[in-house]
């Protein structure tokens, strides 16, 4: 059969979770037997989000094939095995590079372009292209309805309806019930409103998801019904919930994937949600706890690492533990002068320290001190990228004496640059799109910590960077002690180092979190938490019998 669509479109505010709804709707139906791909239109004229600031935008999730994408996209890979790629994320301001693109060749044969028709057949054109060897293409539309960007995507989805019918596509609207704490309960006018808006321009939505902090009573729903124009079973109570992998079940107990089989006229197979039962269920009852510091540039927007957060969620989930992340501002750590270690009271109690990735030199210098601090104190260390890059300043300062140790992209001008630019990428000085992305081979040291994670001494990650570890300086730092347990096939550039008799001390080039699920956990973050709940314990047992002693 031909693919049929799910649009889902969002209301009355933003961040209301449709990228998690889309990605919950996937699951269950992939749950039911069914193929299911997922794509994401972003409003903005931006070509794609790698060149903007993680305060406004959030994490740039990378796909296997380069792209620069929404960290939506993330979900749709945590949650489906769908596998996505620069397809399935577009922007506005990339329909419109294509489409001035074509002009420019004379495809239009001297036509005026314009919206209609040619900007929705152009929209129109990416969903079908990704609808391929699927049974059921989900489509979020970013922003919100009554944007004016939106708006042109919009069109699309009412004229795919137009041309497919009815039993090929349903809408699906996330929409606000909010709880008015003077008046003492919930308004449907919002909702209301947005649903009048969609209508306003043809479209007729089929089922409503509509996010409240409480259950929607009978009456309530009802009113919702009546007023937007949809059956009363159509008004599901999108609750709020602990863990975002309750988001499926919530959705299946209100019978979210058995209404749009009815409306697309599917038949399937009874949803398998029992992996998704059990997760729930760990995240719900764990065994035990472990502490994370996250010491990263971006702590204050706490999307800016959305899978790395996951990732370490995942982590815990595997060995039933429940994850307590601190986020450290990096800056917060750098220190007055050489004497001054008050960043120690800061990093003290937690069970493993990690950097994660990120850009330019602020805050580099408190990495550094809570990288010196992870390694000499013995405390688990995980460094993703930038914090691979800083593992090795820190060592080469440090242990192998280089004072001035340092980064190109600090400072141009260090006598040691520890780590240079990519040597492809010199001269290159545009920023969108020139980096090292996407999947690249790696290949693993027998026996070390990386290759007994992943039972394999071949691997392949996804990377983001345009900087890379200076083999120049390869000897002098393995001569020290670190390791570098991970290469590409052709050994130009370094991936991974380690330090050997160190609980775990591992920094990557690439970015892990990236392809970690809540149904399989990383090696690499599934490995860190262990070893930083093993420092835990040993640190309670160390405790227990000096109070013993001293009693």
């Amino acid at each position: 059969m031909s693919a049929k669509y799910v649009f889902v479109t969002g209301g009355v505010v933003s961040s209301l979770g449709k990228g998690l709804a889309a990605a919950s709707i996937g699951c269950l139906l992939e749950c039911r037997g069914l193929r299911v791909n997922l794509m994401k239109f972003d409003p903005y004229l931006n070509v794609d989000p790698g060149t903007m600031s993680p305060f406004q935008h959030g994490e740039v999730f990378v796909t296997d094939d380069g792209a620069e994408t929404d960290l939506d996209l993330g979900h749709y890979e945590r949650f489906t095995h769908a596998r996505l790629t620069r397809d399935n994320n577009l922007t506005t301001g990339r329909i419109y590079e294509q489409i001035i693109t074509k002009e420019r060749r004379g495809d239009y044969l001297g036509k005026t372009v314009q919206v209609i028709p040619h900007v929705t057949n152009e929209i129109k054109n990416a969903m079908r292209k990704v609808a391929a060897e699927t049974d059921v293409v989900i489509v979020e539309i970013g922003g919100t309805v009554g944007d004016i960007e939106s708006l042109p995507f919009l069109e699309a989805i009412r004229q795919m309806r137009q041309e497919l019918g009815r039993e090929n596509t349903a809408f699906v609207h996330v929409t606000l019930v909010p709880w008015i704490a003077a008046a003492q309960e919930l308004k449907t006018k919002p909702t209301q409103h947005s649903v009048k808006e969609l209508l306003s321009i043809g479209i007729q939505p089929d089922i409503l998801l509509c996010r409240t902090d409480r259950f929607l009573t009978h009456d309530m729903k009802q009113k919702i019904a009546l007023f937007c124009n949809v059956e009363e079973q159509a008004v599901i109570t999108a609750k709020d919930v602990s863990s975002i992998y309750e988001v499926p079940l919530v959705f299946a107990q209100e019978h979210v994937d058995a209404l749009l089989l009815k409306y697309l006229h599917i038949t399937s197979e009874e949803p398998q949600l029992d992996r998704w039962r059990d997760i729930v269920d760990r995240h719900n009852h764990p065994q035990g706890e472990v502490s994370i510091a996250i010491v990263g540039k971006y702590v204050e927007y706490e999307d800016s690492y959305k899978s790395l957060k996951e990732a370490l969620v995942h982590g815990a989930l595997a060995h039933n533990l429940k994850l307590n992340v601190t986020w450290v501002e990096a800056e917060g750590l750098e220190s007055k002068d050489a004497a001054d270690i008050s960043y120690e009271t800061q990093l003290a109690g937690f069970d493993g320290i990690l950097v994660p990735g990120g850009f330019g030199k602020r805050g580099v210098e408190g990495m550094l001190n809570a990288i010196r601090y992870a390694r000499e104190k013995n405390v688990p260390y995980f460094g993703i990228c930038l914090g691979m890059q800083t593992a090795c300043i820190e060592y080469a300062r440090n242990v192998c004496g280089l004072a001035d140790a340092n980064s190109s992209e600090f400072d141009p001008s260090t006598p040691h640059r520890i780590i240079y630019k990519l040597r492809e990428l010199t001269g290159v000085e545009e920023m969108g799109g020139t980096m090292r992305l996407g999947a690249w081979t790696c290949m693993l040291q027998p026996n070390s910590l990386a290759a007994k994670a992943y039972g394999s001494t071949e691997i392949s990650e996804r990377h983001r960077h345009r900087y890379e570890f200076n083999r120049e300086y390869e000897a002098l730092l393995t001569g020290a002690g670190l390791t570098i347990t991970g290469t590409t096939p052709d050994a130009t550039y370094v991936e991974i180092v380690e330090l050997p008799g160190h609980p775990f001390f591992l920094g990557c080039q690439f970015h892990p979190e990236f392809k970690s699920k809540p149904l399989e956990p990383h090696p690499l973050f599934r490995e860190f938490v262990k070893a930083s709940y093993q420092h835990r314990t040993t640190l309670v047992t160390s405790d227990a019998a000096v109070a013993f002693k001293t009693a």
